[in-house]
């Protein structure tokens, strides 16, 4: 198991009556980006806490880049969806300080994060104090001190919640340049897209249930595939094609034909669809099929559950 860089077996977490987090496994290998997706309140947030020893799992093991979490604190890095950074200090001293606390020298740490500081942006900020920075500046500095150490294994929770597109972007580059580095990320959010863009696997959660385990791929082929027809169509015939589950009447176009998203049975393919549509003469003048998303694998495959 050296190429795992983290997993957990039967993980649960129990508060009070209530089971936040029931039989959780799951593995992430090494120099992987990992989407940890769910909806609010799925758990997530308690099950990061118990990757990071924060808090004690009820029943189950989690094993940390090879031991427990505690061994490893100096080769982990953790963002944490409330962020909480000292507003009277500096960028550059928040930062140094941080950084001590994982055995770096203050003077590799300054070097470290006036660097890091000047390649987002915030160079003529490194010296003011975090309270006169916006949401966005102290996002990026938090961030920062938890890349600092140069960690092995990075848990980023809700790391793109408040930010503009434009830091999303850039937050999204920081991501694949620390698994281009051969640095484990793994991210909770339930903005689909994000995870889209990013991530070679995912493990969807539901009310504290894992759901999910796999490549985007795989999670996608859990959801309908669509396809569009444009013509002088009926829905009846169209309903009559094979592997259609469901029609939708999606407007007139100028030249008078209608367009119509077919909706297929999960697994079906749009080709004998459209194979079938030729064969029959139906009047198609244009046709695209269409791929499901990650949001819409993600609602069949947490049963509607979705806020994104």
């Amino acid at each position: 198991m050296a190429d795992v860089a983290l997993s957990l077996e039967g993980v649960c977490k129990q508060y009070g009556d209530f089971e936040a987090v029931r039989d959780l496994s799951f593995a992430v290998k090494r120099g992987t980006i990992c989407g940890f997706l769910g909806p609010n309140g799925a758990g997530k947030t308690s099950s990061v806490r118990m990757m990071l020893g924060l808090s004690e799992p009820t029943a189950g093991q989690i094993t940390v880049l090879g031991g427990t979490a505690a061994k490893a604190l100096d080769r982990i890095g953790f963002m944490p969806e409330e962020r909480g950074l000292y507003r009277k200090m500096t960028p550059v001293d928040v930062i140094v300080f941080l950084a001590g606390l994982k055995g770096v020298k203050a003077s590799v740490a300054r070097k470290r994060g006036k660097e890091m500081l000047e390649a987002q942006g915030l160079g003529p900020f490194m010296n003011k104090q975090i309270r006169s920075l916006s949401k966005g500046m102290s996002q990026k500095v938090q961030l920062i001190s938890c890349l600092v150490h140069e960690p092995e294994l990075v848990i980023l929770d809700e790391p793109f919640s408040g930010l503009d597109p434009v830091n999303q972007q850039g937050l999204e580059t920081v991501i694949r340049d620390l698994a281009k580095r051969g640095a484990t990320v793994l991210f909770s959010t339930h903005v689909m897209q994000h995870a889209e863009r990013l991530c070679e696997k995912v493990v969807l959660l539901t009310k504290g249930q894992k759901v999910f385990e796999g490549s985007l791929k795989e999670a996608r082929a859990a959801a309908p595939r669509h396809l569009d027809l444009e013509g002088a169509l009926g829905a009846a015939d169209l309903m009559a094609l094979p592997g259609v589950a469901s029609v939708s009447d999606m407007g007139a176009t100028e030249d008078g034909a209608h367009l119509w998203q077919c909706r297929l049975h999960a697994g079906q393919s749009a080709h004998e669809a459209l194979k079938a549509a030729f064969l029959r003469g139906l009047d198609v003048r244009r046709f695209e099929a269409k791929e499901p998303s990650l949001h819409e694998a993600f609602i069949v495959l947490t049963g509607g559950e979705a806020d994104a």
